[in-house]
């Protein structure tokens, strides 16, 4: 009997003590309230980010038409459809590699005069402040304002430019220049580069100014001329800083549309035509939100595949350093 007892007795489960229940009940509620906290904006990101992406991606497998109700059908036998037809739309064909190459030329062109900008504004003495505020106020006008503004100096008729160069003797007759080819293009990267190169600028100042002055003074010692501090140490410190207002401007260009839409519409005849631009013309105006969202689609994940590229790149960097 006592053997049986004891043997009771050890396979009885030992309950833990107040004081622990206490202490798990605890770690429990403190492990769920930074989610609790979180919640609304989780809710929110689901509501406008979440939700339209999955119904784009479903509706890109569909030859929805929004003048034809009934075409909103998923067919696994043709889901693939407006992909193919993709891959012969010449228009989105040269739509995409426009873009592209719109996107390599100015965001280059804009980080080569925010690198100058930025290191001149950085040995300021005096009135920096001021500098980089005056310097903001491209930044603060909206693109569709911009987008007419331009418009208006690039116009053939009262053109601000035309007037300049006629008046110089540098043109004997006005030039059309948002229809001609390639300078409509040309007047839309201006636009962007004049209304962008302050964001690009504010990034590289302020990792000018947060560089460790220390090495500089070394540098000096050394007898390290201007140019080659610039070169071995400016320039590889900046390196995040760089790569960070890339990814920022490259996907920001990827996504043009406002300025492309006021100035030129991406006419004529589709010669400055833009991904997002004929996708707007596809969707609005043709209502074939299908094949709309399909050119969505395939601009989303190279813009995915290239800040994750981007990304990794920043990521050696700092390793590195």
């Amino acid at each position: 009997m006592a053997a049986q007892s004891s043997e009771r007795a050890t396979t009885l489960p030992i309950q833990p003590s107040p004081a622990r229940q206490q202490k798990n009940s605890f770690v429990a509620r403190r492990a769920i309230f930074p989610w609790l906290l979180i919640a609304p904006t989780l809710i929110v990101i689901a509501a406008i980010v979440l939700y339209p992406m999955l119904y784009s991606i479903y509706v890109s497998f569909t030859p929805f038409n929004l003048l034809r109700p009934a075409t909103f059908a998923f067919d696994p036998a043709d889901m693939f459809r407006n992909y193919e037809r993709l891959l012969g739309d010449e228009v989105f064909i040269g739509a995409f590699f426009r873009t592209l190459l719109f996107m390599a030329v100015t965001v280059n062109l804009e980080y080569v005069l925010a690198l100058g900008l930025s290191q001149l504004i950085a040995r300021v003495t005096w009135g920096q402040s001021l500098i980089r505020t005056l310097l903001m106020i491209p930044m603060m006008f909206a693109p569709v304002l911009v987008g007419f503004q331009f418009a208006w100096f690039f116009n053939a008729t009262v053109g601000l430019v035309n007037n300049i160069l006629l008046s110089l003797g540098l043109l004997t007759t006005p030039k059309a220049w948002l229809v001609d080819v390639p300078s409509g293009i040309v007047s839309i990267g201006l636009a962007s580069i004049w209304m962008n190169v302050p964001v690009t600028t504010i990034i590289l100042l302020a990792g000018t100014l947060s560089l460790p002055s220390e090495v500089y003074e070394a540098a000096e010692v050394d007898g390290a001329t201007a140019w080659q501090q610039f070169r071995m140490i400016t320039l590889p410190l900046l390196q995040p800083f760089v790569l960070i207002a890339l990814t920022v401007r490259s996907l920001d260009v990827g996504r043009a549309y406002d300025i492309v839409r006021i100035m030129t519409d991406g006419g004529p005849a589709n010669r400055t035509e833009m991904i997002w631009t004929y996708v707007g013309e596809m969707a609005i105006q043709n209502s074939r939100f299908g094949l709309a969202s399909a050119m969505s689609m395939v601009s989303v994940v190279v813009g995915v595949l290239f800040t994750f590229y981007l990304f990794r790149q920043l990521v050696k960097s700092r390793l590195v350093q």
